[in-house]
C-alpha cells in the first residue's frame, strides 16, 4: 500500500510540474511575442474643395494608433490609413473641419487630432509689369544699359490674402565684377514693398528672357 502510495505521489508531483510548466509558457512566452499597438504618422489631406478656392491649415499630420496585428500578421503600414478633411460644399470662410480616416480592416484606437480648423480662400490672378533688380555689391566698375526683358509682363496667382502683399514681379540679375553681356533665362519673383519673396503666389511664366549690357562705368 505504501509502495502504491508512492508511485501515485511521484505521478502527481510529475503532473503538477507539467501543469505549471505549461502554463508559464503559455503566459510568459506568448506573451513576449505580443506586439505593442502601432502608431503611425498620416498626412492630412483634402477632398471635394471647390474649383478655383485653395485650403489652407496648419497641421498637416494625423496621429494613429492602430491595434496590433494578430501574431503572424503583418504590420499596418502609413499607406494603408488616409487621414481626410472633405470639403465638399464648402466656400470661402473659416471651418473647422473633422478628420475622416480610410482605413478598411484597420482597428484604429486613437486619432489626434479630431479635427483641423481651416481657412478656404478663393484664388486670385493680377498682372504685373516687369522689372529687373540688380543684386550683388553695387561699385563703380560697371553700369547697366539697354537692358531687355521679354516677356513685359508677368502675372501672379494664388490666395487672396497672399495676392494683396504683392507689391511688384521683378527678375534678379547679379551685378559682374568686369564688363560683359548677360543673356540669360532668369526666373520672376513676386515681392512685396519691403523686396521680400513672397512665396505662397505662382507666377507665370516662370522664366523670363533678360539681356542686358553692362559697361565699364566711367571714371568720376
Amino acid at each position: 500500500m505504501l509502495q502504491i502510495f508512492k508511485n501515485n505521489f511521484s505521478l502527481k508531483l510529475l503532473s503538477l510540474a507539467l501543469a505549471l510548466a505549461g502554463w508559464g509558457y503559455f503566459r510568459f512566452a506568448t506573451n513576449a511575442v505580443v506586439a505593442a499597438p502601432q502608431q503611425l504618422s498620416i498626412p492630412i489631406t483634402t477632398t471635394h474643395l471647390a474649383l478655383g478656392y485653395i485650403a489652407r491649415f496648419a497641421e498637416k499630420q494625423a496621429v494613429v494608433t492602430v491595434a496590433a496585428p494578430k501574431r503572424g500578421g503583418a504590420a499596418v503600414r502609413p499607406d494603408d490609413v488616409k487621414a481626410v478633411l472633405d470639403l465638399n460644399s464648402l466656400s470661402a470662410g473659416v471651418y473647422n473641419v473633422p478628420v475622416q480616416l480610410v482605413a478598411p480592416n484597420v482597428a484604429v484606437q486613437s486619432l489626434s487630432p479630431a479635427s483641423v480648423t481651416l481657412a478656404i480662400e478663393r484664388i486670385a490672378q493680377k498682372v504685373f509689369p516687369l522689372g529687373i533688380y540688380y543684386s550683388g555689391a553695387r561699385g563703380n566698375a560697371v553700369v547697366a544699359s539697354d537692358a531687355k526683358i521679354l516677356p513685359l509682363q508677368a502675372a501672379a496667382r494664388g490666395a487672396s490674402d497672399d495676392l494683396s502683399r504683392v507689391a511688384s514681379i521683378r527678375a534678379d540679375v547679379p551685378l559682374p565684377n568686369a564688363p560683359e553681356q548677360f543673356d540669360s533665362m532668369v526666373r520672376p519673383v513676386a515681392v512685396d514693398s519691403l523686396g521680400t519673396e513672397v512665396t505662397d503666389v505662382q507666377v507665370s511664366p516662370n522664366l523670363v528672357r533678360v539681356r542686358v549690357h553692362f559697361a565699364g562705368a566711367k571714371p568720376r
